[in-house]
């Protein structure tokens, strides 16, 4: 039952992997300073990155949870996610209206996925 830590810093790891499950750290846009669309774009582009590192992809995430400044943006953040999900392979997923970290930040992501 070995816990392997990836990208560890004094506050968090970007991923931790036990028992073939995957948690990534929160990520949030490359850009903060755009749209509700791109930053979720970037968002998830992060995320394809770090399973990909981490031997996972999307089809193989579990659950997620989306951290959404305002939910007026709800739609339009949704059908940036709904065209990355892979069609049969969505996650158990919570959304919720969240006070960001920094204010320009509009969404935020934590993942949960197995190993492939």
């Amino acid at each position: 039952m070995s816990i392997t830590r990836m990208e560890t810093r004094q506050r968090m790891s970007r991923i931790v992997k036990h028992n073939g499950t995957i948690y990534l750290c929160g990520q949030v846009a490359e850009d903060a300073s755009a749209g509700i669309q791109e930053q979720t774009r970037t968002m998830l582009a992060k995320v394809d990155a770090l399973l990909e590192q981490a031997g996972s992809d999307r089809e193989h995430i579990l659950s997620a949870t989306v951290y959404i400044r305002d939910m007026k943006d709800f739609t339009a953040m949704n059908e940036v996610w709904d065209a990355w999900v892979p069609e049969g392979h969505a996650p158990a997923r919570a959304c919720v209206e969240a006070r960001m970290a920094r204010p320009e930040l509009l969404v935020e992501v934590s993942v949960v996925a197995a190993e492939k």
